[in-house]
């Protein structure tokens, strides 16, 4: 899925960018060369409330110890940068903040009452950044068009969106209780989305923080653009020739996706065929 469309598939979403790179080489440094230290990044909620080492709301829930988690939160991290390139790095790092810090509140919560209701004592929640890669299947959901490639025995639509779902799915079913962290992510990305109670005013990214990292991380971790864009129309402002060009690498990086799945399911039959002969 990298691959579709190479670096230029991460241009303008530098923010994406640094989140694909950073959490998942400290995961693999972590697993593979310093496992002494995976310690320190357990989301371990009974040393939170007992202990009131608070500061593991931040490294618990800022990287993954399990593989799995790492690789399937940073696909859809890929996916979901098609936000960060229509409301700019501010409003997205300001979603992702946002979501950050209501899925800690909620995953207390919701740990709580599944104590008081059904009586299961959870002790420890899965690591990661988690909390707000699921809040992002709200606009995803909401925002996103939905467009069918195919079908699957004449019944069963598969579409742009498919793919997205089912890593969410996959990630979903990774842990035995991951359903929390997704819960209260989701709830989160509701919260924030529909504006509730203005959260999107209280909890945003300063515009004096935002340029400091526009000068200090963003050249780090931007990308080329697309060599091979297609020039469009030029819009009354800088803002509209912007969105263009994003609307159009959109599409191109959707049709590039559609034409590999065509690619791989013509393979498929084809190998069915041969199978059957």
């Amino acid at each position: 899925m990298f691959s579709s469309t190479g670096s230029n598939g991460l241009y303008k979403a530098p923010l994406s960018k640094s989140l694909l790179l950073v959490p998942s080489a400290i995961s693999i440094l972590l697993t593979l060369l310093f496992q002494h230290y995976q310690k320190f990044f357990v989301y371990n909620l009974q040393a939170i409330k007992e202990d009131f080492q608070i500061w593991r709301l931040v490294c618990g829930r800022a990287i993954c110890l399990d593989l799995k988690d790492t690789f399937c939160s940073s696909l859809l991290i890929y996916n979901f940068r098609i936000f960060e390139r229509r409301y700019g790095s501010r409003k997205f790092s300001s979603f992702l903040l946002g979501a950050w810090m209501l899925s800690a509140l909620f995953d207390l919560l919701l740990v709580e009452i599944a104590q008081y209701v059904f009586g299961i004592t959870i002790s420890s929640l899965p690591s990661g950044f988690l909390g707000p890669v699921f809040a992002l299947f709200v606009p995803f959901y909401c925002s996103i068009p939905r467009v069918q490639v195919t079908q699957v025995l004449g019944h069963f639509s598969i579409t742009n969106k498919t793919l997205v779902y089912i890593l969410g799915l996959q990630l979903l079913t990774s842990g035995s209780y991951i359903w929390i962290l997704a819960l209260s992510g989701l709830i989160s990305g509701i919260c924030y989305n529909s504006s509730i109670l203005k959260v999107h005013r209280i909890l945003c990214v300063p515009s004096w923080v935002a340029k400091l990292f526009s000068w200090t991380l963003e050249p780090i971790f931007s990308s080329a653009e697309p060599t091979n864009e297609v020039r469009v129309g030029m819009g009354a402002t800088v803002d509209i020739q912007r969105q263009q060009r994003m609307e159009l690498l959109d599409r191109q990086i959707m049709m590039s996706q559609v034409a590999q799945m065509r690619r791989q399911r013509q393979q498929q039959a084809l190998l069915l065929l041969m199978m059957m002969i």
